[in-house]
């Protein structure tokens, strides 16, 4: 009779398992499908743009138009939005990839960039990195001035790099990850 018990004891405690491991996994695909379906709206959105009319400029007249250098992004971008009332850039790239600029500094960028766009900074970036040491997170790109010799990046630290690298939009070289 106690062996029957612990048999059926077992089976109870191996069932919960196989219930909490399937939660996982529901959790996992529907954060998959969550991902994808807001990819979808996004490129639907800059699509729909598209056809309504509205001409998009090029990103680097974008960015010079906003003070800011206009090779700061790859050349290869697929596309890019932005959202003029609450100043909102999403620029998409095919996969993660990296420039080396004319300064010997490197910048790392995810599949999607994100950040606000000013006169003079982006700021809130996510998804580009640029290597120290280290790779470490930049949160804003600024220029002081039109007049201005320099860009500064805040990646932790501010730090100044010559406006004049990042002046002519380069293609990138494709990286494994992010």
């Amino acid at each position: 009779m106690e062996k029957a018990l612990t048999k059926v004891g077992s089976l109870k405690v191996g069932g919960l398992w196989i219930s909490k491991k399937a939660k996982e996994e529901l959790s996992n695909i529907s954060g998959d499908i969550n991902k994808f379906s807001s990819t979808v709206e996004d490129k639907a959105k800059w699509i729909f743009n598209k056809l309504k009319g509205k001409p998009l400029k090029s990103l680097p007249d974008l960015l010079r138009e906003h003070n800011l250098p206009p090779g700061l992004f790859p050349e290869n971008i697929t596309c890019y939005e932005f959202d003029e009332s609450k100043a909102k850039l999403v620029v998409y790239l095919s996969s993660p990839c990296e420039i080396s600029f004319k300064d010997s500094s490197v910048i790392r960028y995810a599949t999607r960039v994100k950040g606000i766009l000013l006169r003079g900074k982006l700021t809130g970036i996510e998804g580009m990195k640029t290597k120290v040491l280290v790779w470490v997170k930049v949160t804003s790109v600024a220029v002081e001035s039109y007049k201005s010799d320099k860009v500064w990046f805040t990646a932790g630290v501010k730090k100044s790099r010559p406006k004049t690298a990042y002046e002519i939009p380069q293609d990138a070289l494709r990286v494994e990850e992010f």
